[in-house]
């Protein structure tokens, strides 16, 4: 593959999921010049500082990778922003707000993946709501970024509805990471040229979603049993989904670790019980009689 020089890109993100977005650019030879990521932390038992997976990817392909602590032209590593000049700057899960200094440094602007249909589920959780939502129809937006979140014009979008539904979380944000990295790469070109125009989104149809807590996990097993697996598949991983049982006389929080749905039932299967090891929920459930 023979990559592009004439461009000078900045790429923006964290997560093992902007990687798929980068491994695209790859592809289109749209290599960034520099990378922006969140610096190390501690991690692991051993608490020692972990590169995020976007370095990583970066360091192999012999990319300048930058860690800055502010986004602002006094840090020493964000130095290599300011002090340069961009075509393009690309936003993939930086986890970020962008300045409006740098937000107006590109000759071309900031173009971001975001993994919905914009204007629907703006903010911090769009996969998990599109799945809490039922949605079924799922798909990826690259805007261009002004200063109100989620908020540009739209330069391209793609709607798919997978072939297994309801999805686990991880595999949602897989499928659109992967689907935003290739539009976007495919946007690049045409947007850069002027031949693809950035059309403003409709406001009024904006939704709007919210930074998830520990306790949204918390399931009524006396609820309705499709919703309560859906939770159980938007928040995998983190938050997780768990209720309360008594034991001895004491109320402790019982973790779910696998579930599935059928026959209109929500089968919870294997749990960890607080301060024990993860057991099969037919074995937790006939110690509690």
């Amino acid at each position: 593959m023979t990559y592009r020089t004439n461009l000078r890109i900045a790429f923006f993100g964290t997560p093992h999921f902007a990687v798929y977005v980068l491994e695209e650019m790859k592809q289109a030879g749209l290599m960034p010049s520099v990378i922006v990521t969140a610096a190390e932390k501690p991690a692991g038992r051993g608490l020692l500082p972990r590169p995020s997976p976007v370095k990583i990817w970066g360091k192999r392909e012999g990319i300048q990778v930058c860690e800055p602590a502010k986004l602002e032209a006094t840090d020493t590593e964000a130095a290599v922003l300011f002090q340069q000049t961009y075509d393009l700057f690309v936003v993939a899960g930086y986890g970020k707000i962008l300045p409006h200094a740098l937000l107006s440094h590109a000759k071309h602007g900031v173009v971001n993946v975001h993994p919905s249909l914009l204007p629907k589920y703006r903010g911090p959780s769009p996969i998990e709501s599109q799945i809490l939502d039922d949605a079924r129809e799922v798909g990826v937006s690259v805007i261009l970024l002004d200063e109100e979140t989620d908020h540009g014009p739209v330069i391209a979008q793609k709607s798919f509805t997978p072939g297994l539904w309801p999805i686990m979380r991880s595999e949602l944000e897989d499928l659109l990471w992967k689907e935003g990295g290739r539009l976007l790469a495919a946007s690049i070109p045409p947007y850069m040229e002027g031949a693809l125009a950035p059309v403003p989104q409709n406001h009024t149809l904006a939704t709007f979603t919210k930074k998830l807590e520990k306790e949204d996990g918390l399931l009524d097993l006396s609820e309705n049993a499709y919703t309560n697996y859906l939770k159980y598949c938007a928040y995998e991983r983190w938050p997780g989904t768990f209720f309360f049982s008594e034991q001895n006389g004491k109320k402790i929080r019982i973790k779910i670790t696998k579930a599935e749905y059928g026959g209109g039932q929500f089968k919870i299967l294997r749990v960890i019980p607080e301060g024990k090891k993860e057991t099969d929920y037919g074995d937790f459930a006939r110690n509690l009689t």
